[in-house]
């Protein structure tokens, strides 16, 4: 076929019409519509308005270069949204209003019949497993009775709704204090996501300068297709960027994997060894560098789901995830089991996770690292109160082997790392919380040669095998010991016992005080050389692209001192009476 010639680009607007040209002056009406039309090199600029249904791209680019483009257009705001609007509620008792919907409204998927499950999904706080569907009063949810009567039980707290659904027609029940619902914004969970493509393999994509909000989004196991509100499924090359992303019932943005019934493969069992044969199966179905993530996932602010902000499980590999807000995650206990964290990654391979402000995540907090975080590197990121609940802290890394490299972080939760790994090393970094360390010995898992997934062999965790340069600790930062000295190694590290940095919000941004410490230990710049080889890959802590490591440059992006680097993140550590402003950074955002 002959070679296209030019690159078009597509307008949508909600004054068009899908049967137009979807030319600036004549603009198509749905974004999916002119999906459709987009080639490899188009951009897709979306107008004014908000979108309500579920884009998903028939087709991808064929490379960084010839990529398809969506994005909205220069200051305006698009919001794409997986709710509707629902009017003609009558009028129960008092703050109690009642509506009743024909199916046919849910064209063939209801999420009030959509019960939360998958593998490893667990029962929530109040035991109750809860459904995809949501109902919304001006943009904030309500929360979702067990039974009938608690709607009608005079309302404490958050408000309450239920659905009953049956043959014809979905009823809800919901709560609205002092309000008539006709005559504010409510709406309710439709769609199953905003921006998914059905099919994997649709690469090369850019999302750029959405609101995306509300949808009915599924569990998202680590072995099942990982359906977010915005998701890549199995695939590569995308960029999501600069978009605000909020109100999933699971997660905000998975990096995913694909439905093994697609190959006529059946799930295997929930367990360590089922997932091992399932990282088998993803190499026989193109798991690799050439073919899978490699996605940039940067600028956005993602908050408001009930699971995870993003979430990947193999899908994530070879990616960076930067300059990123992500808050107010599994916060309110509506779903249980583990996975759910600010940001969770299954097979991490050489992904960067970059200069993110990660606070008041739920479940597992932070950043959870679970498998596979070979070359991964977590560097520059801002953690705080992601301890609230029992099993939270700024960073879990589960059963992995290294080489990974967490350097100049914020840890300032009263619980900061959870290791349950060998192969790592910690430097220049600020800890204000817990530091829990164990050997996992009973579980085998995934280790390959560097800087791809092949040749993956297994083993358990037979060692620490750590490494402790030149972190700050403050409070209840305390490094681990072990009873086989050369199990860790640890130099230039700084302990302040009894004192607590002082984080306070201000107008423009965050600032921190600690207290004016010194150190008379000679400490010296960390490079590739002293940390040496993580033990069981045999493999050296470098760049994914291979180049070795000169930590010589600070939190915000200033040189050490080459002669005698500070402990802790800061070059010039701030104090009382000169705080520094840790976020936004300049540059990063």
């Amino acid at each position: 076929c002959a070679a296209k010639l030019s690159a078009a680009e597509w307008h949508v607007a909600k004054t068009g019409s899908d049967v137009a040209a979807g030319t600036q002056a004549a603009p198509f009406l749905t974004i999916q519509r002119a999906a459709e039309a987009a080639q490899p090199g188009d951009t897709v600029t979306v107008h004014e308005g908000v979108y309500r249904e579920r884009v998903n791209p028939p087709r991808g680019g064929l490379s960084n270069e010839q990529r398809i483009t969506y994005q909205s257009a220069p200051g305006e705001k698009v919001v794409i949204t997986g709710s509707e609007i629902i009017k003609q509620w009558q009028k129960i008792q008092e703050d109690v209003w009642k509506v009743v919907i024909p199916n046919t409204f849910f064209n063939g998927f209801n999420p009030y019949n959509d019960v939360i499950g998958g593998e490893w999904c667990g029962k929530p706080r109040d035991g109750f497993n809860r459904h995809t569907g949501a109902v919304y009063l001006n943009g904030a949810w309500l929360d979702e009775a067990h039974e009938l009567a608690r709607v009608l039980t005079l309302a404490h707290g958050l408000p309450l709704w239920y659905a009953e659904v049956n043959t014809d027609n979905t009823t809800i029940w919901a709560q609205f204090k002092g309000v008539d619902p006709n005559a504010e914004n409510v709406e309710i969970n439709v769609r199953q996501s905003v921006f998914y493509p059905s099919e994997p393999g649709r690469n090369f994509i850019t999302v750029r300068g959405f609101t995306m909000c509300q949808a009915a989004t599924p569990w998202a196991g680590a072995m099942s297709e990982q359906v977010g509100l915005i998701g890549t499924h199995w695939s590569k090359g995308w960029i999501i960027e600069d978009n605000v992303i909020s109100h999933s019932m699971n997660t905000g943005i998975t990096l995913g994997r694909y439905d093994l019934g697609r190959y006529g493969i059946a799930m295997p069992p929930a367990s360590a060894p089922g997932f091992v044969t399932s990282c088998e199966l993803a190499l026989q179905h193109g798991w690799s560098r050439e073919n899978i993530g490699s996605h940039v996932v940067r600028n956005n602010r993602i908050s408001h789901c009930e699971k995870n902000g993003i979430h990947g499980s193999l899908g994530g590999v070879f990616s960076t995830i930067e300059n990123n807000v992500i808050h107010d995650i599994a916060v309110r206990g509506w779903v249980g089991g583990p996975d759910r964290a600010g940001l969770k990654l299954l097979a991490s391979n050489d992904t960067i996770i970059r200069n993110n402000h990660i606070y008041r995540c739920g479940g597992f907090g932070g950043i959870w690292l679970d498998w596979m975080a070979q070359g991964t590197r977590v560097t520059g990121n801002l953690l705080h109160d992601n301890a609230e609940q029992r099993s939270g802290q700024d960073l879990m890394v589960e059963v992995n082997h290294g080489p990974f490299l967490v350097d100049n972080n914020l840890f300032l939760s009263s619980r900061s790392i959870w290791d349950l790994s060998q192969g790592a090393a910690y430097v220049h970094n600020l800890i204000a919380g817990v530091i829990h360390s164990k050997i996992v010995a009973k579980r085998q898992t995934p280790y390959f040669k560097p800087h791809t997934t092949e040749e993956m062999k297994l083993s358990d965790i037979k060692q620490k095998d750590a490494r402790y340069y030149n972190n700050l600790l403050v409070g209840k930062g305390c490094l681990p010991e072990d009873v086989n000295p050369g199990n860790l190694q640890m130099a230039g590290n700084v302990r302040l016992e009894g004192v607590d940095v002082e984080l306070e919000e201000q107008e423009d941004g965050l600032w921190i005080k600690i207290p004016p410490f010194s150190s008379a230990e000679n400490r010296a710049i960390v490079t590739t050389e002293l940390l040496g080889k993580a033990k069981v890959p045999d493999a050296p802590f470098v760049h994914p692209c291979g180049t070795p490591y000169r930590l010589d440059t600070d939190y915000f992006g200033s040189r050490r001192n080459a002669d005698q680097p500070g402990a802790g993140p800061f070059s010039a550590p701030p104090t009382k009476n000169s705080p520094l402003k840790i976020w936004p950074v300049e540059g990063n955002y």
